[in-house]
């Protein structure tokens, strides 16, 4: 029976490792199996992908169908690796030739109708994807994030039946064009603070310098409005600066604002686990971080 090799990413942390899906097809009573270290959202796949192809008017294969997603230490969540099986299945029986897919990834997740549904981490994936030089599929809600990466190949569809109608050359795509909006000074600015003249020098010389700042003193004397000016009088993000703190808002499922800086005000009481956030697992001696 077929055979079919896809490439993917998956998310940890603010990495974007890659991932091979393998998709087998073989004799015996017809059953789908997901090996790699795949989580309950992945093994879920399953029956999203079925019928997704079958009411894209693909023929389900009638196999014992096993898909591998290598490697098998590296944990796999979330519906992110949808579009990847369904495409290994179609190469895998026949349906989709082997050589569209050569030098590409793919990743999204799929709803039941076969409409593509945006994935977290976009940004990430697009940016290992062009250090490695493939091109990327992707769903195109994620279209807008992958349009601040210059020099990209990224083709974005809303449907599965779309996509391969472009795979087989029937009804080609254009790439996502890079597009990246005008950098504007909206937020809060010094302007909103009348008085403490010492500690608007405190964060004029702390922009200056880049130093560190710390506030301190009773409620409701306005440390937490001084430190949140302070976004307003730094300089503007280099465009790799912006690119990092694109990254991050994308895994962590915030819309995108290019090249604003980030501010953030944790409450007071809130422990130093709450403040990092997330956790550590442990596969195989390899320590992965995620941010939930």
């Amino acid at each position: 029976m077929g055979l079919a090799r896809l490439s993917t990413r998956a998310v940890i942390g603010v990495e974007a490792p890659a991932v091979a899906v393998e998709v087998h097809l073989a004799g015996g009573l017809p059953a789908m199996t997901i090996v790699g270290m795949a989580e309950t959202a992945v093994k879920e796949s399953r029956d999203r992908v079925r019928s997704a192809l079958l009411n894209s008017r693909f023929d389900f294969p009638a196999s014992r169908i096993t898909v591998n997603l290598a490697p098998a230490d590296l944990p796999k969540g979330g519906g992110r690796y949808d579009l990847a099986i369904a495409l290994g299945i179609l190469v895998a029986s026949g349906q989709l030739p082997a050589d569209s897919l050569v030098d590409t990834e793919v990743m999204g997740e799929l709803s039941l109708s076969g409409a593509l549904r945006p994935v977290s981490g976009a940004l990430p994936a697009a940016m290992a994807a062009r250090t490695a030089g493939h091109r990327l599929l992707l769903p195109a809600d994620n279209a807008d994030e992958i349009a601040l990466l210059p020099d990209c190949e990224a083709i974005a569809a809303d449907h599965l039946l779309t996509l391969c109608g472009h795979l087989r050359g029937q009804a080609p795509l254009d790439a996502v064009a890079c597009a990246r909006p005008e950098p504007e000074r909206t937020g809060p600015d010094m302007s909103d603070i009348r008085g403490q003249p010492q500690a608007r020098k405190a964060l004029e010389v702390a922009a200056a310098g880049g130093h560190n700042l710390l506030f301190f003193g009773p409620p409701g004397t306005g440390k937490t409005l001084l430190a949140s000016r302070l976004p307003g009088i730094l300089p503007r993000l280099t465009d790799d600066e912006a690119l990092e703190v694109a990254a991050i808002q994308s895994i962590s499922g915030q819309s995108v604002r290019w090249a604003e800086r980030p501010f953030r005000a944790p409450h007071h009481t809130c422990s130093g686990v709450a403040l990092v956030g997330g956790g550590v697992r442990i596969t195989n001696s390899l320590e992965y971080s995620r941010i939930d």
